[in-house]
């Protein structure tokens, strides 16, 4: 997860980001700030999944810095030296607050809390994604969700060339040349995609048939695509593939 940390002490900084980088392999820290306009603009800018914010900076708190942002989709651990503050903390919803000085499994703690909240968050667009698809067009949506480590990818169907198997994994290689990677399998995939034309001409092969340019006798059978890549047909599948393009 993308994390970036508030703090008017350096010190407390450098601690902090040593204790995420041993114990918390999962967190990449993006930026630091010593001050709100600062937070405010490295937000902004970078987006991140969650901000670790020290509450009380000299005149301002770290209250300012959530005043201060329209788009709050990220989540929040308050670290403070002063426990009176918990509660503000909870009436702003912040995810978790630390005391200083942090505790390690308390930090750890805290980190596994945002990540569980933050792949509910992913899991519910996707399910919002789904819904208003089905909302627009039940029997042919324009785009599919291919979800990344940090983000989730929403791409027209049209611009998919094709879908190749690697173990658990799929890539799905698009007209622009740009190729993403998505930790599911390809049978997944060929289930949402069948319905859409997309042809399984092999097990580990998922094709547009409006990239096909041509059937290849070589090898029993062969589909040349307007790329130039050769995308092998099983045996199996040869006469079911033939009969889906001469549609």
């Amino acid at each position: 997860m993308n994390v970036i940390l508030v703090d008017d002490e350096p010190s407390n900084i450098e601690n902090l980001q040593a204790l995420l980088n041993r114990h918390c392999r999962q967190v990449h820290i993006l930026a630091t700030a010593l001050d709100i306009a600062s937070a405010a603009k490295l937000a902004n800018m970078h987006q991140p999944d969650l901000i670790f914010l020290d509450i009380q900076m000299g005149p301002e708190s770290g209250f300012d810095l959530l005043k201060l942002l329209p788009n709050k989709s990220f989540e929040v651990i308050f670290v403070t030296a002063y426990d009176q503050y918990g509660i503000q903390a909870v009436k702003f919803a912040a995810l978790d607050y630390l005391l200083k000085p942090v505790d390690i499994d308390e930090l750890i703690s805290s980190v596994n809390k945002a990540a569980i909240k933050l792949k509910e968050k992913t899991q519910n667009k996707q399910l919002d994604f789904l819904l208003s698809l089905v909302r627009k067009d039940e029997k042919n949506p324009v785009k599919i969700a291919l979800p990344q480590l940090q983000e989730i990818r929403y791409v027209q169907i049209n611009d998919i060339i094709r879908c190749e198997a690697s173990n658990t994994y799929t890539s799905f290689f698009l007209i622009n040349r740009e190729t993403i990677v998505v930790s599911r399998s390809l049978k997944e995939y060929a289930d949402m995609l069948q319905p859409q034309g997309f042809i399984r001409s092999h097990q580990s092969h998922l094709v547009n048939p409006a990239f096909v340019k041509s059937w290849l006798k070589e090898d029993g059978g062969i589909l040349l695509l307007t790329d130039g890549y050769k995308i092998p047909v099983s045996k199996p599948n040869r006469e079911r593939v033939k009969n889906l393009l001469n549609k």
